[in-house]
């Protein structure tokens, strides 16, 4: 299988080129399972796009800095691209961002969050999962950075889990859009160390709680396990 990832991240500090770039997480955290899968990255701000949608098994599309709502080139010839992706039938996973992204391109809305940032490692409650989730219904501990949220779903869409900081914490639309609010490909390393790296432009009480999350990781694996069986049976 050849997926494209997306890779959204406006982040040129020295921070973002001290660790592994988004297109080498999303590969990592795929490839653990299925090494055989190709794995091909396009840097969406520096203007790199496919040039044939077509040529992709499916796509993921990942976290940015950077607002759905800004006007930037880049943004809106993604907002493009992701309804070609759907009506090509290519299966398309969503993170933050791209979870944001998809909701916007395909009619829905997205907004600041009422209560400010969620950050850290929180859980969200998945009610009623798609088949490709294992496990059931129930909690899972998920990696957030985020202080905007989609506020509206596009139609069609079904919510699969929440919380009571995010009422739209992971959507799916059939077995071909599966997109989560939150951070599979950051690893309990990166995450702590983003906590450190946003502490002094965050709230206090925000960066508190973050710090105070960290004690038990996000279920990762488990997560990965999703992505890949959501891929699969697309």
């Amino acid at each position: 299988m050849h997926i494209a990832v997306l890779v959204t991240n406006t982040d040129a500090s020295a921070f973002a080129a001290c660790h592994a770039s988004d297109g080498q997480k999303f590969a990592t955290l795929v490839q653990a399972l299925r090494p055989g899968w190709c794995v091909t990255s396009f840097d969406l701000p520096a203007e790199e796009f496919p040039a044939d949608l077509g040529a992709y098994d499916g796509f993921i599309l990942g976290g940015s800095p950077a607002s759905v709502n800004d006007d930037a080139p880049w943004i809106a010839r993604l907002l493009h691209a992701i309804p070609a992706i759907v009506a090509l039938g290519k299966p398309l996973f969503g993170a933050c961002f791209g979870h944001q992204a998809i909701a916007i391109a395909l009619g829905g809305t997205v907004s600041a969050n009422a209560g400010g940032w969620v950050f850290g490692v929180t859980e969200t409650l998945m009610t009623d999962p798609a088949p490709w989730m294992t496990g059931g219904p129930g909690p899972i501990r998920v990696n957030a950075a985020h202080s905007e949220q989609v506020t509206r779903l596009p139609p069609g869409a079904q919510i699969v889990g929440h919380s009571a900081d995010c009422a739209v914490g992971a959507y799916r639309i059939g077995n071909k859009v599966f997109a989560t609010q939150y951070h599979p490909e950051m690893t309990p390393d990166f995450m702590a160390a983003l906590v450190e790296e946003y502490a002094g432009d965050m709230p206090p009480d925000v960066v508190t709680k973050a710090r105070t999350s960290l004690a038990t990781p996000a279920e990762t694996d488990r997560m990965a396990g999703w992505i890949v069986g959501f891929f699969e049976q697309a």
